[in-house]
């Protein structure tokens, strides 16, 4: 019975990851395509990854860039709008924009005089604009989860890593399965 257990768990860990992938991955595809009403699957993924493809080469023009200003600050003055137009488009510029805040990651000292640390990125050096001009601000994610928080910590417990920060976040959010 022992032997049935621990191959079917093994079974279970090669299994689900693959299932589960394929199924979003489909999932996403059947979804986009019923969105813009298409028969044939991956056509809809196709158009929408094309289209911001155009907008982003479009995005350096003069008309373009006109617009999206005058759509950013309509956007930034709708009460409701504004909220969630500033959270979204700061977590994609946090990732993959100009502004990057994920790519320095540290080592934070829970408390002083412990060699208990934690992962997590620098996302601002000073906080002086909140009377904490000898601390720094560090989002710590969270395992198994896009959830994370952010601390306000002490300069001095603050260690960097010369890691790469993808290699870093794919270890904190594995539990620390994954290698740097």
């Amino acid at each position: 019975m022992n032997w049935l257990l621990k191959n079917f768990l093994r079974g279970l860990v090669i299994v689900v990851p693959i299932g589960l992938t394929i199924y979003i991955i489909y999932q996403t595809f059947i979804g986009l395509d019923r969105l813009l009403h298409f028969e044939t699957p991956g056509v809809g993924l196709a158009i929408i990854v094309f289209g911001v493809i155009l907008i982003g080469s479009l995005a350096s023009s003069f008309l373009f860039r006109q617009f999206l200003q005058m759509t950013e600050a309509v956007f930034a003055r709708a009460p409701l709008v504004r909220i969630i137009y500033a959270a979204i488009k700061d977590l994609l510029e946090a990732f993959v924009g100009n502004k990057r805040r994920f790519d320095r990651p540290v080592s934070v000292a829970l408390t002083e005089g412990t060699d208990v640390r934690v992962f997590g990125f620098v996302t601002r050096d000073d906080l002086a604009d909140v009377a904490l001009p000898d601390h720094v601000a560090v989002y710590l994610p969270f395992s198994y989860t896009w959830d994370g928080c952010l601390l306000m910590v002490p300069r001095s417990r603050v260690t960097p890593i010369a890691a790469d920060s993808a290699s870093i976040m794919s270890m904190v959010v594995s539990g620390g399965v994954s290698k740097v």
